[in-house]
């Protein structure tokens, strides 16, 4: 039992530092998200790939060694908490303590790591929209008002407002 809890607080402890790397990545994300470099945006996301992957086998890993601590200590792993675990381990204030901090911290992390992608999520979203609403202004351009100009025989002669008639611009 006591090497299943060494193995458990290892692993937990390792993918704590893992979601503190993505964490940092996330945070870097947010200044490049701002100022719309997309390379850059692209190398952090591929970084995070990585480290997303780090996480997932270490999440499978945290399952396998909790799951053999509940056939162990003859418990369901469906309804298993870390803190029935943390509870468990009074006769053992050691390891007690170390499962308690290490669960604490990776909870914190995991909540920083939440708020800063949600962050990161309004600021694309925000960028899509006036991505979308500069389209529309685009669009808009090409229908827009003629002047009151007629001719003699009552037929409008007016230009559109605002509209190159040459077509497409290939300086912008």
């Amino acid at each position: 039992m006591a090497s299943l809890m060494e193995n458990l607080i290892e692993v937990l402890d390792l993918e704590s530092q893992e979601y503190e790397n993505l964490l940092g990545l996330s945070m870097e994300k947010t200044p490049v998200i701002v100022s719309g470099d997309l390379d850059q945006l692209a190398k952090i996301t591929d970084e995070e790939q990585i480290v997303v992957g780090k996480i997932n086998r270490l999440e499978q890993r945290r399952q396998e060694v909790f799951k053999d601590v509940a056939n162990v200590i003859n418990k369901d792993v469906n309804t298993l908490m870390i803190t029935d675990l943390v509870d468990m381990l009074s006769t053992r204030p050691q390891e007690q303590q170390k499962l308690a901090r290490v669960h604490d911290m990776l909870g914190t992390v995991v909540r920083k790591v939440m708020r800063v992608n949600e962050q990161n999520r309004l600021l694309i979203q925000n960028a899509l929209e006036m991505v979308e609403f500069d389209m529309n202004v685009l669009q808009s351009m090409k229908t827009a008002p003629e002047t009151a100009n007629y001719n003699k025989g009552a037929y409008t002669a007016g230009t559109s407002m605002g509209v190159d008639q040459s077509g497409f611009d290939a300086k912008q």
